[in-house]
C-alpha cells in the first residue's frame, strides 16, 4: 500500500561554487514532481563523493544551482508511486547515481542492460534539470529523496546501510568495468589509486576471485592498508625504484581511480600484459588525461576504456555479492549536520576510505 502524503524536503543545498569550502546551507528545497513511477525515500545513510565536489563547484560543467549533492544514498521507502512494482514502503533501499533515463525500447543502452550509457535522457540523482517542467534533482545530503523506481534498489539483509550507500556510486564505478574485463580466477588487477573507489576495486577485484591484486600509488603510506583490503602486492611509483621495469607485463587489468593529468600514464600502460585493458575511472576537471605514447599501445595490443558506473542489473549483483561474500567498506561516519566540516575533511584526503553521513534526523520525521 502506498504511502500518499508528501513529505517536507530539507537537505544541504549549495548555492554557488564557495559551497564547496563548507559554505552549504540547510533549507527546505522543491523536490521533482511526483509521479506514480516514484519512489520517497527517507534518508538514514549517505555517502560523501569525488562527484559532489566537482558539481558543487562547477567543475565538470555549470550547475543549476541551488543543488543538493550527494549519490550514495540510502533509507526507507516511505511512499512507492503505483507502478512501482519491486519495492513497498517499509523496504530498505538505495539510490545511486542515476535518477532517471529514457527507458525506451528503441533505445540501443536501456534495452541492452546499458542504462548508465543512455544518451536520450540520464538524468543524475542530483544536479540535473528533468524535461517537460518537471522540476530538477536533488540529492541525499538531506531528509529525503524522490527517484525514479528503476534506480532504487532493495539493500540485501545483512549488509550495513553504512557499507551500502558508498557501494552506490563509489562501489559499483569499479565493480562495472571489473565484471565487464573479466576479472575472476586466471587474472591479475592493478588498481591505481587507494581511495574511496580504488579500496573498493581492491575488495572487489579479491571477492571475484582475481589471481592477484596489485594496489598501486604514489607514496608508500597506504601499502599497509592495501595489504589489508587484500592486496597481494604494492607499488608506490614516487617511491619504488624501476617499478615500470620490475612489473613490467604483469597485470591484465588496471582500473584507475586517479584523475590527474600528471599521472604516469605510459608506465602504467607498460604494465599491462598483452591485449590488456587500463579502464579509467577517475574523472578529472576539464577531463583532460596525460598524452600516452602510441607505442604504449601498438606492440601489445592494448587498450584504455572508460566505465561510467552501472547499470540497475549491475548494481543488484554487487549487492548481492556484498553480502554473500561479506564484503565491508572502509567508512568513517560523520553526522548529517556535520556535512560541511566533512566535505572539508574530505577534499583534504582524509577520509580513510570513505565519509558517510548519517542522518540524525531519521525516524523522528
Amino acid at each position: 500500500m502506498a504511502s500518499q502524503t508528501s513529505p517536507k524536503f530539507q537537505g544541504w543545498l549549495g548555492k554557488s561554487p564557495e559551497a564547496v569550502n563548507g559554505k552549504m546551507e540547510w533549507g527546505e528545497y522543491e523536490p521533482k514532481k511526483w509521479s506514480e513511477d516514484d519512489v520517497d525515500i527517507e534518508i538514514s545513510h549517505c555517502g560523501i563523493c569525488g562527484s559532489d565536489i566537482h558539481v558543487m563547484k562547477s567543475g565538470w560543467l555549470p550547475t543549476p544551482y541551488p543543488c543538493v549533492v550527494g549519490h550514495e544514498i540510502v533509507g526507507k521507502a516511505v511512499r512507492v508511486g503505483k507502478n512501482v512494482k519491486h519495492v513497498q514502503v517499509g523496504d530498505r533501499v538505495g539510490v545511486g547515481a542515476q535518477a532517471r533515463t529514457c527507458q525506451q525500447s528503441t533505445c540501443p543502452d536501456c534495452s541492452n542492460g546499458l542504462e548508465s550509457y543512455c544518451h536520450n535522457e540520464l538524468t543524475n540523482t542530483y544536479g540535473s534539470i528533468y524535461p517537460n517542467g518537471e522540476g530538477k534533482s536533488y540529492g541525499g545530503y538531506a531528509d529525503y529523496n524522490r527517484t525514479n523506481g528503476h534506480f532504487v534498489f532493495r539493500i540485501p539483509d545483512g549488509l550495513d546501510s553504512a557499507s551500502a550507500a558508498p557501494m552506490m556510486c563509489a562501489g559499483i564505478t569499479v565493480y562495472s568495468p571489473l565484471k565487464e574485463n573479466g576479472c575472476g580466477p586466471g587474472k591479475t588487477v592493478g588498481v591505481v589509486g587507494v581511495g574511496g573507489l580504488g579500496h573498493f576495486a581492491i575488495l572487489f577485484a579479491k571477492a571475484l576471485g582475481a589471481d592477484r591484486v596489485v594496489g598501486i600509488s604514489r607514496k608508500a603510506d597506504k601499502r599497509e592498508d592495501a595489504l589489508k583490503l587484500g592486496a597481494d602486492e604494492y607499488v608506490a611509483t614516487d617511491e619504488d625504484k624501476d617499478w615500470v621495469a620490475k612489473h613490467s607485463r604483469s597485470l591484465d587489468i588496471i582500473i584507475c581511480t586517479v584523475s590527474s593529468e600528471k599521472m604516469p600514464l605510459n608506465g602504467y600502460m607498460s604494465l599491462l600484459r598483452t591485449k590488456g585493458t587500463l579502464v579509467q575511472v577517475g574523472a578529472p576537471d576539464g577531463g583532460i588525461l596525460p598524452p600516452v605514447s602510441a607505442f604504449a599501445l601498438i606492440p601489445s595490443g592494448t587498450r584504455i576504456a572508460g566505465s561510467h558506473t552501472g547499470a540497475p542489473w549491475e548494481i543488484r549483483e554487487m549487492l548481492q555479492l556484498a553480502a554473500d561474500k561479506n564484503i565491508k567498506a572502509w567508512v568513517v561516519e560523520r553526522p548529517l549536520k556535520e556535512a560541511n566540516q566533512a566535505i572539508v575533511d574530505f577534499e583534504d584526503g582524509k577520509a580513510r576510505y570513505r565519509y558517510v553521513l548519517v542522518n540524525e534526523n531519521y525516524g523522528k520525521h
